[in-house]
C-alpha cells in the first residue's frame, strides 16, 4: 500500500516520544538517588509515554508490513492502554502535587508512599483494563455498522474513552484551582508575616499559577480536540479528521518529558553523571520539593 503521509507523521511523532521517554526513564532507574514519590509518578509517566511511542511505530510497520486484523486489534489495546496510563499517571502527578501542599506536614511518610502506589496500580490495572477490551471482542470487525472514527474500536468503547478522559480533566481542573488558591494564600500569609507584599512574592505567585496553567493548557489542547471528535464524529467522515486530531494528542507525550522531567534540577544533575561521568561541584543544583510547579 502507498505510504500515508498522516501515518509517517505519527511514526516520526512516536519515534521522538520513545526517544524522549526512554532517557526519561534510564536516568530516573540509573539514579539511586531519584526514589521519592515525585519521581516514581514521573517514572511512570515516562514508562506510559515510551510505550505509547513504541505503540505508534509498531502500528506503522505492522500496518505496512503485516497486514492482519489480529495484529491490528492487538496494536490498537497496547496503545489504548499507553496512552490511558499517560492520561491517569498526569491525574496521580496532579493529585500529589495537590497533597503535598495540602498535607505538606504530613507528606514525607510511609502512607504517601503507600497512596502514591496504590494509586499507579489502580492507574494502570484501569489502562490494562482498557486496552484489552478490543482485543477480548469489544471492536467492530464483524459489525462495520458500530464502528468509530477510530477503527477497529466501536462508537461506545471511543465514547467511554472520551468520557473518561472528560471525568480526569475536570478532576485536574479542580485540583490546579485549588493548588492555586493554596499557593496564593501562602504567598498572602508571607506578606503579612512580613508587613509587606514584596515584588519577589508578587512574582512568584504568578510564575506559579502561569505554570499551572501551562501544564493544564497543554494538555487539554493536545487531548480535547481528539476527546470531541471521537464523540461527535461519524466513521463516513474523511478520515484525515480522525489524524488531524490525533496527532496533536501524541504531541502531549511529547512535551509531557519537558514539563515534568528535564526542567528539573535533580534529573538535569543526573543527566549531565550519566553523559559525562562526573558532576562539576562547583556548579549548584537546588532540589525541588514535590510541590515546586
Amino acid at each position: 500500500a502507498a505510504l500515508n503521509p498522516w501515518d509517517v507523521m505519527l511514526c516520526v511523532s512516536g519515534t521522538a516520544i520513545a526517544c524522549e521517554n526512554a532517557l526519561v526513564v534510564a536516568i530516573i532507574c540509573y539514579s539511586p538517588s531519584l526514589r521519592t514519590p515525585m519521581f516514581v509518578l514521573v517514572g511512570s509517566l515516562a514508562t506510559a509515554d515510551l510505550l505509547a511511542g513504541l505503540g505508534l511505530i509498531l502500528n506503522f510497520v505492522f500496518q505496512y508490513v503485516i497486514r492482519s486484523e489480529t495484529v491490528s486489534l492487538l496494536t490498537v489495546g497496547f496503545l489504548v492502554a499507553s496512552f490511558a496510563a499517560s492520561v491517569s499517571s498526569l491525574l496521580a502527578i496532579t493529585v500529589d502535587r495537590y497533597l503535598s501542599l495540602y498535607n505538606a506536614l504530613t507528606y514525607y511518610s510511609e502512607r504517601t508512599v503507600l497512596c502514591i502506589h496504590t494509586m499507579l496500580a489502580g492507574a494502570w490495572g484501569v489502562s490494562l483494563c482498557l486496552g484489552l477490551l478490543p482485543v477480548l471482542g469489544w471492536n467492530c470487525l464483524h459489525d462495520r455498522t458500530s464502528c468509530s472514527v477510530v477503527r477497529p474500536l466501536t462508537k461506545s468503547n471511543v465514547t467511554l474513552l472520551s468520557a473518561s478522559f472528560f471525568l480526569i480533566f475536570l478532576i485536574m481542573l479542580h485540583l490546579y484551582i485549588e493548588i492555586c488558591k493554596i499557593v496564593c494564600r501562602h504567598a498572602h500569609q508571607i506578606a503579612l508575616q512580613q508587613h509587606f507584599l514584596t515584588a519577589s512574592h508578587y512574582v512568584t505567585t504568578k510564575k506559579g499559577v502561569s505554570t499551572l496553567a501551562i501544564i493544564l493548557g497543554t494538555f487539554g489542547a493536545s487531548w480535547l480536540p481528539f476527546a470531541i471528535y471521537c464523540v461527535v464524529g461519524d466513521p463516513d467522515y474523511p478520515s484525515v479528521y480522525t489524524y488531524a486530531t490525533l496527532l496533536p494528542a501524541t504531541y502531549n507525550s511529547m512535551i509531557n518529558p519537558i514539563i515534568y522531567a528535564y526542567r528539573n534540577q535533580e534529573i538535569q544533575r543526573s543527566m549531565w553523571v550519566l553523559f559525562c561521568g562526573c558532576f562539576q561541584a562547583k556548579v549548584s543544583f537546588r532540589s525541588r520539593s514535590p510541590s515546586d510547579v
